[in-house]
């Protein structure tokens, strides 16, 4: 989990302060004459940012599936177990955050037909369009690997269980 914080802002007023100097009004000030933003920390942890991510990457229509081979497998049979972690979200994608800024690893499968470096160019800017929108962080790089291609007459993993199952 990241920790993004105003404390060196509110260090350099309180250190100011003790010399005698006197800083800016609001600057690094506590309680109800500062601004909001400077009132306390935000954290925002790394599945957070693994869970837009992988929303994101999953609203361009030619991304087909994420993760490599065996994670989709694992994931298929994952979805299947009641309760928590069923979390497909976040399959194919991981990421480093850091106090300001994030790196965003996807995994994908895409259509078959699709131009693979538009579609990867479409995945990395609605990826960091994302999250910067609903983190504040800098996304400081997108990398992508395409496992695999999906064929029109392929099924998923997940289909082809449900029929051996039913």
């Amino acid at each position: 989990m990241t920790v993004m914080t105003e404390t060196t802002q509110r260090t350099n007023t309180a250190t100011a302060t003790r010399a005698g100097k006197q800083e800016g009004a609001t600057q690094g000030r506590g309680g109800a004459g500062a601004p909001a933003e400077t009132r306390g920390n935000t954290a925002i942890a790394d599945a957070v940012v693994a869970k837009i991510a992988g929303m994101a990457a999953r609203e361009v229509p030619e991304v087909h599936n994420l993760g490599g081979g065996m994670a989709r497998a694992v994931g298929a049979v994952r979805q299947r177990v009641p309760g928590p972690g069923g979390g497909g979200v976040t399959q194919g994608v991981k990421v480093e955050v850091g106090e300001r800024q994030a790196a965003v690893d996807l995994d994908l499968v895409v259509e078959y037909g699709a131009a693979i470096t538009d579609t990867a160019a479409d995945v990395r800017t609605n990826v960091v369009n994302a999250v910067e929108r609903m983190t504040g962080l800098e996304v400081v790089e997108v990398n992508i690997a395409v496992d695999d291609v999906h064929l029109p007459d392929e099924q998923d993993e997940s289909e082809q269980t449900e029929r051996r199952v039913a």
